[in-house]
């Protein structure tokens, strides 16, 4: 049955823009649960519908609108959370229902839930075209480029920003990048996963790594191999079951969380019986 998948060029396509997605939304959600940003991906993802929204009623191209547009709102909602004004879980809710209030609403208006529109809403694994498989590609290696170049800036700056500031680290400038590198593979993901489930990327692997491993860099190596593994896996049950690529790929990480969750209990109930 793989054999059979790789023939088919959208599925190798999907399959490449896919791992390098999971990859990086694994990494960068490491940080983002720490700092219980958690659900900065789902209401980046309802920001990236509401731009693509409104770029296929014009007719522009829907990522080149999608990224910057995204990228800004993630700006803003931590410039309002570490100002104090509103806290983090109600700016996202807000933006979150405001942006998506305003895509269902172009969308009604102009021209009605076509299937461009519906792949971006629920993912589709048709939709990846080779163009978007090489901008996922190379933004991809530019996140994890980043990503690996600042590692232990980002360290410091998820555990304890106020320690980080007093060694010289500019928080505000790192916690910017983390911003800027989760809209990027938010508004990449969303072809693949849709903007109802792109989260679930950020915040199954790390809090299936946690649950085995207690270091950072044990969560973070644990995390990116886990995503990748999850994705193909839930690709293969999609093609074989006919289902929906976003959605299996979700149950496949939930169960990956079932089943290190139980292996959690397992080895905390036999410490306790060793003793």
């Amino acid at each position: 049955m793989i054999r059979e998948m790789l023939s088919y060029p959208f599925l190798v396509r999907a399959l490449l823009g896919g791992v390098m997605v999971s990859l990086c939304a694994a990494l960068l959600g490491v940080s983002l649960v720490l700092k219980r940003y958690s659900m900065i991906g789902d209401g980046l993802s309802h920001v990236s519908f509401g731009a693509l929204s409104i770029a296929v009623a014009v007719g522009w191209s829907p990522l080149k609108v999608s990224i910057p547009v995204v990228i800004l709102a993630a700006f803003f909602l931590l410039r309002i959370t570490e100002h104090g004004k509103v806290k983090s879980d109600a700016a996202i809710a807000m933006i979150s229902a405001s942006a998506l209030a305003i895509g269902i609403i172009v969308t009604s208006l102009t021209t009605g839930m076509t299937t461009d529109v519906s792949s971006y809403m629920f993912g589709s694994i048709l939709a990846m075209s080779r163009a978007d498989v090489y901008l996922s590609a190379g933004l991809s290696v530019v996140v994890l480029f980043l990503f690996l170049l600042c590692y232990n800036k980002l360290f410091a700056v998820t555990f304890d920003e106020n320690f980080a500031k007093a060694t010289g680290v500019q928080v505000e400038r790192y916690n910017v990048l983390i911003a800027v590198l989760t809209a990027v593979t938010i508004v990449l993901g969303m072809r693949m996963m849709g903007a109802m489930l792109i989260s679930s990327l950020i915040i199954f692997p790390a809090l299936t790594s946690m649950r085995i491993f207690k270091s950072f860099r044990g969560v973070v190596v644990c995390s990116g191999i886990l995503a990748v593994i999850c994705f193909c896996i839930g690709l293969l049950f999609s093609y074989g079951l006919s289902t929906p690529a976003g959605a299996s790929v979700v149950m496949v990480n939930l169960a990956a969380f079932l089943i290190f969750s139980a292996a959690q209990i397992v080895c905390r109930v036999s410490g306790k019986s060793g003793r």
